[in-house]
Formats: C-alpha cells, sequence, structure tokens
C-alpha cells in the first residue's frame, strides 16, 4: 500500500519512477539529526526548490513516500499527522513551522485515519521513526506539541490573537475554556508560531506557568521543540526578573494571591520589586511586567483561598481603559471522549442538579461499591491502555511525608499511599501504586480515571443537597480563611477537575453513603 524510495537530496540524484513527476507525495528531509515533513504533487520540482533554500541546505537525503490511494486531500492530512507524530518520535528534530495545522475533513477520511497506522509500520521497518503510535500518544511530547491539529474554535482564536498581536491594540486577552476544551494546545500552538514568526522575531515572548509539575513537564517539551527553548518556560516570580513584550499564561486560574501559600517572604519581595503591595496578584505581576499578555483561564478550576476567582480576575483585566481587552472562548471538548454532555453531567451531579441517567457509547461512567474491585480493574486498565490513575480529594491527612512506611488512606481494608511527590507524578513508576492529589493531576490528561469521592464531601437527604464538611478537608492552606459557602466552591471545583481528567472513561468510588446513594440513581453501578 506504501512505497517508501530513498534519494540523494545533497547531490540531487533520484530514482526515474515516474509518479516523482506528477502524483501527490509525502517526503520527509534528513540528515541523521534534523527532519523536513512535506508533501507535493511534483517533488522532483519541489526538491529542485528546496535545493536554493538555506534552510535546507543542512539536509542530505530524502525519503519519497507513495501510495496509489494517495489524493491531495490525504497527503495534506497524512504530512499534518506525520509532523505531529515525528516531533513527539524523538527520532529527529522537526524543522517544520507550525502555521497551517488544522484538522482537515475529507471524503472517506475515516478509512484513511485507519491506514495511516499502516504506514507508521512501514516507517518504524525503515526505521525512519522508533515507537509505536499508542507510545507516542501517551507521551507529554505528543500531547503538548505545538504542532496539533487545531479544531474550528481554536483556529478561529489562534488567527485572531495574533492578528490583534500585530496591531498592537489589545494588551489583554483571555481565553476561557472547560477541561479538555485545548487551553494548553492553543497557548503552545501560539507560543511556537510567535517564535517562527519574522514579525515577532525581535520580541521578548514568554509562556507563565503557576503550576511547578505542569512547568516542568513543558520544559521538557520546549527543549525537544526545534526554535523553542526551556528557557522560555517561566514561572510568575520569574516574570518579576524583566519586562516582557508578550506573556502566555497557561493555566491562570492557578495564579496566586497574598493568601494561604507556603511562600510569603518570596510573594512580598517580589511584590516590593515591582513597587506593589502585598494586596496585589500574580495576575498584577504579569500585567504589569509585559506590554500585552494572553490569559488561558477557567474560573471553574480555581480549587482554594489562594486562587484568582471570576470576580478578581475579571476586575484586574478590565482595570484599565476600555476595549483593551478581549475575549474567546473554546467550546468543543477535546480531551474526554464523553464531550460537552460529560462535562455538564459532572457540573449537574456536584451540585445536586441531576434530573436522568447519564448513558453514552463513547464515555465509560461507572460507581463502585468494593473498593478492592476499583483498585483491580485499575490495574488491568493501566497493563492494558497505560496511563490510569488513582486520585482523591483531599479527604486523608497526609502522614507519609514524614513516615513513607504509612498508608494515608485505607477504605473496605485496602491501604493506599498519597502521591510520593506532586512534580511529575503521573508519568513516575510508583504512580500506579498510589492516590493522586489535585496538585499532582490539575492539567494532566488520563486514559481512564479512578476517582475516590472521599468523606470531604457528602449528600444531605434533608435538603436534598451535597454538601461538604470541613472537618474531613486536610488541605490546610485550601480551607485556612475559607467561609462555608467558599469551601462548598473550592471542594466541588476539586472533583470536577479530577472528574475530567480521564480521556476514555471515568470510574468512581464514593465514601459517603448519603452520596453514593443520590449518585447511583444516575451513574451505573457496578
Amino acid at each position: 500500500m506504501f512505497k517508501i524510495i530513498d534519494g540523494d537530496f545533497k547531490n540531487n540524484v533520484y530514482t526515474d519512477e515516474p509518479f516523482l513527476e506528477n502524483w501527490p507525495m509525502l517526503y520527509i528531509l534528513e540528515n541523521g539529526r534534523q527532519a523536513y515533513i512535506g508533501e507535493s504533487s511534483h517533488v522532483l520540482t519541489r526538491m529542485t526548490q528546496h535545493a536554493t533554500n538555506e534552510e535546507k541546505k543542512i539536509f542530505d537525503k530524502v525519503h519519497f513516500i507513495y501510495s496509489k490511494m494517495f489524493n491531495q486531500s490525504v497527503t495534506f492530512d497524512y504530512e499534518s499527522k506525520l509532523i505531529q507524530y515525528i516531533v513527539a518520535d524523538e527520532l529527529f528534530q522537526v524543522t517544520n513551522k507550525n502555521s497551517g495545522i488544522a484538522d482537515k475533513q475529507y471524503y472517506q477520511k475515516k478509512e484513511y485515519d485507519e491506514k495511516f497506522e499502516q504506514l507508521w509500520r512501514k516507517l518504524l521497518k525503515a526505521k525512519l521513526v522508533k515507537h509505536s503510535l499508542e507510545e507516542i500518544e501517551n507521551s507529554d511530547l505528543f500531547k503538548y506539541s505545538p504542532y496539533k491539529e487545531l479544531n474550528n474554535d481554536q483556529r478561529e482564536a489562534v488567527e485572531s490573537i495574533l492578528a490583534q498581536l500585530q496591531e498592537g491594540t489589545i494588551k489583554r486577552v483571555v481565553v476561557n475554556g472547560m477541561p479538555g476544551s485545548g487551553k494548553t494546545i492553543v497557548a503552545v500552538y501560539l507560543m511556537k508560531y510567535l517564535a517562527d514568526s519574522e514579525e515577532f522575531r525581535d520580541k521578548t515572548i514568554g509562556f507563565v506557568v503557576p503550576q511547578v509539575s505542569l512547568r516542568d513537564t513543558l520544559k521538557k517539551v520546549f527543549k525537544s521543540i526545534y526554535g523553542l527553548s526551556s528557557s522560555q518556560i517561566l514561572s510568575p516570580s520569574d516574570c518579576t526578573k524583566k519586562k516582557y513584550d508578550i506573556l502566555l499564561v497557561d493555566e491562570a486560574h492557578r495564579l496566586h494571591q497574598y493568601k494561604n501559600i507556603s511562600y510569603m517572604g518570596s510573594y512580598k519581595k517580589n511584590c516590593e520589586k515591582l513597587g506593589l503591595s502585598t494586596e496585589a496578584d500574580e495576575l498584577d505581576w504579569i500585567i504589569k511586567q509585559s506590554d500585552a499578555c494572553v490569559l488561558f483561564y477557567d474560573g471553574m478550576q480555581v480549587v482554594g483561598p489562594s486562587g484568582i476567582a471570576v470576580e478578581r480576575f475579571e476586575n484586574k483585566v478590565n482595570s484599565f481603559e476600555k476595549k483593551i481587552t478581549a475575549y474567546y472562548s473554546l467550546l468543543t471538548q477535546m480531551r474526554v471522549q464523553g464531550g460537552n454532555d460529560y462535562i455538564a453531567f459532572v457540573q449537574k451531579a456536584l451540585e445536586g442538579r441531576c434530573t436522568e441517567k447519564y448513558s453514552s457509547d463513547q464515555y465509560e461512567l461507572k460507581i463502585y461499591t468494593e473498593f478492592s474491585k476499583f483498585e483491580e480493574d485499575m490495574y488491568t486498565k493501566e497493563a492494558v491502555h497505560r496511563l490510569t490513575r488513582m486520585v482523591a480529594g483531599y479527604a486523608w491527612p497526609w502522614i507519609s511525608k514524614k513516615d513513607k512506611t504509612q498508608r494515608d488512606i485505607q477504605i473496605q481494608g485496602v491501604k493506599r499511599m498519597w502521591n510520593h511527590r506532586t512534580e511529575g507524578w503521573v508519568l513516575t513508576d510508583q504512580a500506579i501504586d498510589e492516590v493522586g492529589c489535585i496538585h499532582s493531576i490539575q492539567g494532566y490528561d488520563l486514559n481512564y480515571a479512578f476517582v475516590i469521592l472521599g468523606n470531604d464531601i457528602g449528600y444531605d437527604k434533608l435538603c436534598g443537597e451535597v454538601v461538604v464538611r470541613p472537618e474531613n478537608y486536610y488541605d490546610k492552606n485550601g480551607k485556612n480563611t475559607a467561609s462555608y459557602p467558599e469551601l462548598l466552591e473550592y471542594i466541588r471545583h476539586i472533583y470536577y477537575v479530577l472528574m475530567t481528567r480521564g480521556i476514555k472513561g471515568t470510574y468512581l468510588y464514593v465514601c459517603d453513603d448519603a452520596l453514593r446513594e443520590y449518585l447511583s440513581n444516575y451513574i451505573e453501578v457496578l
């Protein structure tokens, strides 16, 4: 079905196959370390053009990919796919820019999507790639690649944001989106586009990631991407050191204020450095230190008093002259295969507003009554699909932090331990045997999420309401200074985040009897 023909790009020596003159084809230019991926209906003519391009003179070999089933729609689509997967495969550093990569629809696309796996196996045999598609799809470099195909929401937002940054009329851009709507994908895509653009080449551009764990992950991603650098990934504190033309801020709902944080001393010094009082928050630092900023935000993911809730956030970004802030919304669910219907169901469930039982052919949602079976099935899913983790609300003290021989969580005789670390926990070998908290999982994708709803959340039968129990919530920084209504919101938000990590499915174990009884009316029980 696919044929790979090697050529000598450096010396302009190719075979005399007739389809090289006039047939839609793919090609890979490479030098053993770097690669450029392209498509053309006249590949020999394209090679002549590339030979005069200074950027392409680093390559000495070319591999043409032919198939009699190719048409130009297919080669456009496969070109995008090859770029995405070969970048994440890491055998080569890909030099392509990411402009123009978008989700393309065409006749029989589903069939061609299935045939792409055969092409990949051909590339594996030719030793032009080294990992399987499944391995790549589970990698951080694939998930956070700047070469993702954008959907309509994302593409329209990117094009409009770029136009406004070029005009210089908009100083603040807010991109709202639910979990899984692709906020990080858009942010990383924008960063790569700006880095490759001649127009922005002389601009100082930073990518701010408030969450330590995700920041470390994205540093590794940026280090592997041609034209990007791990030094471009910043903490909020890093922004106080110098001014930037443009700051992109991922997970802006994780920015902090001077409240319930462990680094008050350094926070105060940063405020003083900028001529601000501690009434200022990290969003103020961003605004003050950038000529323009793009903020990716979801108010439903503020999980504690130190976060910047919607009202405070809105006041800050709109505190200057009118028409200086632009808003965009990402409305398409990209992570959870249950789509927007599942996200809406989770919100209703946590607010006690369910009206009908959840049902989906695309997504698995179930409640367990036996914790041992819950744990057993998690290990089974991990063995088959990988990236399966058990996570929970902060409803148990973290005693193993000081004594590694202790187990923090005990349910129906089964004992488990909290995450041994928060930074990069998801991909550690120990993670499968531990339970992740909100601080170790927010911002990450899983194939399957096994979520424990602890005794910090329950159900009041008399009132018919979902309630929280502060005495069973052990995140001190998460509840100090918080009123009951605030804590109710934070804990709901935590479970909203935990229940929206799973791409293929979410499984629940509910500790509170009344809450389990309530949810069992609307979710299948195992």
